[in-house]
Formats: structure tokens, sequence, C-alpha cells
């Protein structure tokens, strides 16, 4: 779950986020979503925390300037107070239990996010999440509900690719994320309602919201459309370290042409064989191209393409002939058998991309 906080007019205004499940893209991605709406509709805004910017290393605090700040369960739990304007917590699954000893501990840390909250913007689609929202909300927090499974009687929730918003009013549109290439899946429809939820709680217009969701770069390496070529999409998202984190992006698309494989993680990409009918071909390098050819099977056709130049190579010759293909580096892995680290392995893979011929870049290659 993310941490996000922001303070009313006149004062500095804070929304703090707190992260989701481990190995999804959620908490960064909510994150940066909210200062990017909050930029892009002229706002003076300060992005930190997890994400990558330490907080004390940001502008001081300024009339009418926003604070976006990504907390981890660690700093919750240790700081001595917690006051946001707009806290968000999305879920809650088993995660840092070394730490916390029990779930009911985890959920009473990631509660005190919102508990101090003035709004909360809470996903109920866990039963410990679902519970933390009553019981905020009896304490006197203002709650908004958020959802992409249930259709609420007061929050936001996806309904398809379509944001809707319950209140008083009744129900209606509030944004539609078809066509939004950064916000496709149902993970990114709760990402976004959480984002919208945050923006109306510190006081950001529905038309402003809406500009800033359709203009969303996107994060680097996390689902990231880095290119076209003819009918085919490329997409970075070396961020995929294991197979849950890899997920996500194998859901939201079809016709993949998937290049996986690297330093293996504990139990492969076993997880992941309901989605394989998405994939049309995978190429497999790194240490984990034997393990992961001998999952696959019979199920996906397959290369060992041994390195990644191998694979963009033949994916993006393979993927030439079918409309609406997408190659995508999601790798389900470790960098380290070939790379330093997940972000020098998806700078290589768009430096790759951008050397084909006749390919259209929709990032710079030196920002990828």
């Amino acid at each position: 779950m993310s941490n996000c906080s922001c303070a009313n007019a006149g004062r500095p205004r804070r929304i703090a986020r707190s992260s989701p499940s481990p190995g999804t893209n959620g908490k960064s991605t909510t994150t940066a979503l909210i200062a990017h709406i909050l930029r892009a509709s002229g706002r003076d805004t300060q992005l930190g925390g997890n994400i990558g910017t330490a907080v004390l290393t940001l502008d001081p605090p300024a009339n009418d300037r926003f604070f976006v700040v990504e907390c981890s369960s660690y700093q919750i739990d240790l700081a001595p107070t917690i006051n946001p304007t707009a806290g968000i917590l999305l879920n809650l699954t088993p995660d840092h239990l070394d730490r916390h000893g029990t779930m009911q501990h985890y959920a009473d840390v990631k509660e005190r996010l919102v508990a101090g909250a003035r709004n909360a913007i809470v996903g109920v689609d866990d039963s410990y999440c679902g519970l933390i929202a009553d019981r905020v909300e009896m304490a006197g927090v203002a709650v908004t509900r958020i959802s992409r499974r249930q259709t609420l009687e007061h929050g936001l929730y996806a309904d398809g690719s379509k944001i809707m918003i319950a209140d008083s009013n009744g129900v209606r549109e509030i944004a539609d994320l078809d066509g939004i290439q950064t916000l496709r899946g149902g993970h990114n429809a709760q990402n976004a309602a959480a984002a919208i939820g945050a923006c109306l709680a510190v006081g950001v217009g529905e038309d402003e919201i809406r500009a800033g969701l359709r203009s969303f770069p996107g994060l680097k390496h996390r689902m990231q459309p880095v290119a076209r070529k003819g009918g085919v999409t490329f997409v970075n998202d070396s961020k995929a370290t294991n197979a849950e984190a890899a997920a996500p992006a194998l859901s939201s698309y079809e016709n993949i042409f998937w290049i996986a494989g690297g330093l293996p993680k504990e139990g492969g990409i076993a997880a992941l064989k309901p989605l394989f009918p998405r994939v049309a071909k995978a190429y497999l390098i790194g240490e984990a191209a034997p393990q992961f050819a001998a999952t696959l099977g019979n199920d996906v056709a397959y290369e060992i393409s041994g390195a990644l130049e191998r694979a963009v190579a033949h994916a993006a010759q393979d993927a030439a002939s079918v409309e609406g293909a997408v190659v995508m580096l999601s790798p389900a892995c470790a960098s380290f058998d070939q790379f330093k680290n997940f972000e020098v392995r998806g700078d290589r893979f768009v430096t790759l991309v951008s050397e084909l011929d006749g390919v259209e870049m929709l990032v710079p290659v030196s920002a990828a």
C-alpha cells in the first residue's frame, strides 16, 4: 500500500501512500500518478519517500505546496505521528512478517497511516482493509472506499475500463482508462481509483484529474510502453523480478512475444501458467532459460535466446506479422546473472529496441 498526504489550502498539502503487496507495482505507480496529476494541473508538487527521493531532501514546506510521499510499513511503524491530509491503503497480503510477526500486527501498522488522516482512501477488496475502513470511519475519519472487483454503494470502483463514483448524488462515470496504455489492467484501475480519490480529497477538479490520467507517462521499467513499429508495441517491464511481479503485465496484453529469464527466483514461472495462453512465443535468456523452457513445455512456443540482444531481434521479427502484438520484457527473474540491476537491464532493452529499423520511440532513449 502506498502512502500519500496532502494539507489544506494555505498550508503544505501532504498525500501519503502505503505500499501494496510484494512484487506489485501499485505503490510506486499510484504515488507517481498522484504527483503527475497535481503537477499537470499546475500545482507545486514534491514527490519522495520510498519511490526514490529522501523526504528530507525535498523542498521545504510552503503555502499551497503538495507533498506526495510513498511510505513503507517500516517507516509507518517507526513514525511518532502520521497525519496526512489524504492517506491511501490499497490492500494487504502477507509481507514483512519476519518483522511484524503476524498479519494482524502488520494490518495494525498499516492502519496507522489512514487512522490519522483527514481523508482515508482504502481499498476494500480484502477483509483486513475492509475492516480498517469500517474502524477508521467509526472513529470520525472521512473514508473513500475503492475497489477493482466490487460495485460499491459509496466510493470509487472499476467497471471495465471505467472508474465509477458512487455518492449521495448517485452513480456516474468519473474517468475512462480505455486507450491509456500506461494504465492498462485491473491493478491499474485500482491505482487510478486511489489517485482520483486522493486528488478529489485535496481539491483537484475532475477535468484536471482526467487530463492528468490521459497524459500519465508511466514509470520506467514498469509496464512502460517505449516504442511502436507498425502494429507492434514494445513494453519494458524489467522491474518484474519474479513471477508475481510479471503477472500484471502478462494479464494486461494478448499476442505477447515474451522475453523472460535471468537469475531465477524460487518457484520459477509455474504460477504464471494461467496466463500462458496470452503468450504467442517466449524468448528465454540467462540462467533461468532451461528451467523456464521445462515449465513452458508444449504449452507455449519458445526459443532459448540466451542473450537479450538475440531475444529482442527475434521477438521483433516474429511479432511484425501479428497485428496488435506486444514485444514485452517482463523477465520474472533477477538480473544479476547478466546485468547490474533491473534498471540497467531495462535501459539495455530500450536501447536495443531503438536500434530496430523503422521503430517509433515513445520515450527518449537516454531517459528510458
